[in-house]
């Protein structure tokens, strides 16, 4: 197996202030946080999964990989702006938004609903920074995008050979895979993004999860291109029991991009008033 990259492979020392857009880096600030928070995923993963040893392991190793993911993400943000205080930043994060470590059964009612979900999530964030890669002009956060895309896409794999071994056993309909998928797309709306973009730029004003969620959201989607958009729904639908490559995957990436496109111009607007 080949060794997986560190920090220590990313040349900092070509950060190029000059290149570094300032909407994007507020959206990277909030990335930073979801990225680091990985050990109570880890931990709420663990105790679902309660009984299934070979899988808490995986959790465990994809959870280091995504704390990485926050380091450095974190550190490109201090490069671009050096007052950001990624330690204060997450401290109030995990002050106002906890994951439920307490429960040993899955939010999504089943095993096999939280396997999908999770393979949604890394559908979402593979497009996410395969997006900020082709978006920004940064050469350290264009190959840090890239380097985190890639190892997104292979913990979607990674959720994925664990979801088909449960559906081996115990298997859920492709109807209740969508149905649980688009729900986990809808929560990209919840408390979590918008509070991770409130406190990963400093908190101003009081918290308001509308006007949050907002202001991340116009940042974030008008980064993607189609391509992203397909690529993503396409693995999302593969998970749900889908050919990713036919007729239904296709006129689904359509829909979502052209949702995705009056979303983005609704947001300009509702940021604009």
């Amino acid at each position: 197996m080949a060794r997986h990259w560190t920090l220590d492979d990313i040349p900092w020392q070509l950060f190029d202030p000059s290149k570094v857009d300032a909407d994007l880096l507020r959206a990277v600030k909030a990335a930073t946080l979801v990225e680091h928070n990985a050990e109570d995923y880890v931990t709420y993963l663990c105790n679902v999964f309660g009984d299934d040893p070979a899988f808490q392991a995986a959790a465990r190793q994809w959870g280091i990989e995504e704390e990485q993911h926050g380091r450095a993400l974190a550190r490109w943000c201090q490069l671009a702006d050096p007052s950001f205080d990624p330690a204060q930043a997450m401290a109030d994060f995990q002050a106002h938004y906890r994951l439920p470590l307490d429960v040993t059964n899955s939010v999504r009612g089943s095993l096999n609903g939280e396997l999908v979900a999770r393979c949604v999530v890394e559908c979402g964030t593979s497009s996410f920074y395969s997006a900020i890669r082709d978006a920004t002009q940064e050469p350290v956060l264009k190959l840090v995008a890239a380097k985190i895309a890639g190892d997104e896409f292979r913990h979607f794999k990674l959720f994925l050979d664990h979801l088909q071994r449960y559906q081996a056993s115990q298997p859920m309909s492709r109807l209740a895979r969508l149905r649980i998928a688009l729900g986990r797309i809808n929560e990209t709306s919840d408390d979590e993004l918008a509070m991770a973009y409130w406190c990963g730029n400093g908190r101003q004003g009081g918290y308001d999860r509308a006007r949050e969620s907002a202001a991340y959201a116009w940042r974030a989607s008008r980064l993607y291109r189609f391509g992203h958009i397909q690529r993503g729904l396409g693995m999302a639908l593969k998970a749900c029991g889908f050919d990713p490559q036919g007729r239904f995957s296709q006129l689904f990436a359509a829909l979502g991009w052209r949702l995705l496109q009056w979303r983005t111009r609704r947001l300009a607007i509702q940021l604009a008033e």
